[in-house]
């Protein structure tokens, strides 16, 4: 019973429904009924909210970065989108700014078969495009877990050491790290066990340093490349040893750099070598050492992993060193030459046409280059579901749209974001030239490859990278299964 004290009794109040009548209750059961029939009879009169569509996984933008090793499992039953559905899409958004034209290809993954075909088959000038011929040949030649290493060898002569180059280029000058690329060799760790070992051989100094970077041979700098791309740190002459990937330090990525890495990575190490407390001679010089004799090894970081930083920050020095050690897994030379006969060689073992390929350098610098996006998009293809598993190891140095690498501040305006998190591709960038090549699932599931060319572009035009990014994020949002 409900009640309030009034004067030290209760007052007994009626429950609040009590105090209705019967007239007003059978008013609002009939009301009730009639809005229930109504709504039956005139649906649009009293519209129900639809519940939100649910959104597959692989269309969610990731809350964080995991490997991507793999892009399967997928239903292998997800409609394969229809060509004029994917030509009426492609066709609104894929328009370069200003003057030049840009080719285009799709690919359903799965297949092969062409959803959108634009001057596929026509010779482009790829700019760092290039780097995926580059890292399916690395692979394929040298295997995925091979690693380079950097040795110091005695001399005939027990006070001289030779630093002796083995394709790594991505050196440390302080300790090794073993969970790094970059660094994952150091020269303080290589210092501390030369030091080492010639204390133990009795080798009291002083020591003289000389360095062996004969593991690659021919010109140090291509001659197809721009003075000016070089001047402004774009790369620098190629030696079989460096630090940081020819640069001075890891951290500063423009302007001037080495134009002697071996010498430059040789003095470091001997500075390294005289902290470590060996006695050490001024000035470095070139030289061999006897391979019989190794006083320390330090190991670079895996193929893989290293083809995974080229493609995610397009490191030019990095990927003509790879192209060098691919040639000399060929059986070839260590020259520029040897390297784009090599890439070729290792994409027909894949089953790609290369006839029509002209290429200048493996790094995309040279202007002299010409890939068509129809060979672009069968590379893709051959790392995303291609037979061979070591290619599938590429796939997590893929920029990823808005978040990683070359495409870490793309995809963010109205017209692109649709493609964040959902976009994995590798750019390319020249005065007159963009590239975009990569893959993605599409709204129903289905993986997809594409690669887009623009050349003869206005330098500068802002919006030719938005109708790439523009392009690719439509192909992401696709059901177009008709």
């Amino acid at each position: 019973m409900m009640g309030v004290k009034n004067g030290g009794t209760r007052k007994r109040v009626a429950p609040a429904w009590g105090r209705f009548t019967w007239p007003v209750l059978l008013t609002t059961v009939l009301l009730c009924v009639a809005a229930i029939v109504a709504a039956g009879m005139f649906p649009g009169l009293f519209p129900v909210p639809k519940p939100a569509p649910s959104i597959p996984a692989w269309q969610k933008v990731p809350d964080r970065l995991a490997g991507a090793n793999s892009v399967l499992p997928l239903d292998a039953q997800a409609p394969v989108p229809v060509p004029a559905q994917v030509a009426k899409l492609l066709d609104a958004t894929l328009k370069p700014d200003g003057a030049g034209s840009i080719s285009g290809v799709v690919l359903d993954a799965s297949t092969g078969q062409t959803l959108f075909d634009r001057e596929a088959n026509a010779n482009r000038i790829p700019a760092s495009n290039m780097k995926l011929l580059t890292a399916v040949a690395a692979l394929k030649a040298l295997g995925p877990e091979t690693r380079f290493s950097t040795r110091v060898l005695s001399s005939a002569d027990p006070s001289t050491v030779v630093l002796t180059g083995g394709g790594d280029v991505l050196l440390g000058s302080g300790a090794s790290e073993p969970t790094a690329i970059l660094g994952r060799a150091g020269l303080a760790s290589l210092a501390a066990d030369t030091a080492a070992a010639l204390a133990a051989a009795g080798v009291a100094g002083p020591v003289t340093v000389q360095v062996d970077d004969s593991l690659f041979t021919g010109a140090p700098l291509n001659p197809g490349w721009s003075l000016e791309d070089v001047a402004a740190g774009e790369t620098t002459p190629l030696f079989s040893l460096a630090l940081n990937s020819g640069r001075y330090s890891p951290g500063v990525v423009t302007g001037p750099r080495p134009q002697d890495s071996a010498v430059t990575t040789a003095q470091a190490f001997a500075e390294q070598l005289a902290a470590a407390g060996v006695t050490v001679s001024p000035g470095v010089e070139r030289g061999k050492g006897l391979p019989a004799k190794v006083l320390a090894t330090a190991e670079s970081a895996t193929v893989s992993e290293q083809v995974d930083l080229m493609l995610e920050s397009s490191d030019n020095f990095l990927a003509e060193a790879l192209g060098r050690m691919t040639a000399l897994a060929s059986g070839q030379p260590g020259t520029y030459d040897a390297a784009t006969s090599a890439v070729r060689q290792r994409l027909g073992e894949l089953g790609i046409a290369t006839d029509s390929m002209l290429l200048a350098d493996v790094s995309g610098l040279a202007l002299e280059n010409q890939v068509s996006a129809q060979q672009f998009a069968e590379v893709v293809r051959a790392i995303t579901s291609g037979p061979d598993p070591a290619l599938r190891t590429a796939l997590d140095g893929f920029p990823v749209a808005g978040l990683t690498g070359t495409l870490d501040n793309r995809y963010v305006d109205s017209g692109t974001s649709e493609g964040a998190g959902l976009v994995r591709a590798k750019t390319g960038t020249l005065n007159t030239v963009i590239a975009l090549s990569g893959y993605v699932v599409d709204a129903d599931g289905r993986l997809l490859v594409f690669s887009f060319i623009g050349n003869g572009l206005d330098p500068g035009a802002a919006g030719n990278k938005v109708a790439m990014d523009r392009s690719a994020s439509v192909l992401a949002a696709c059901g177009c299964k008709g």
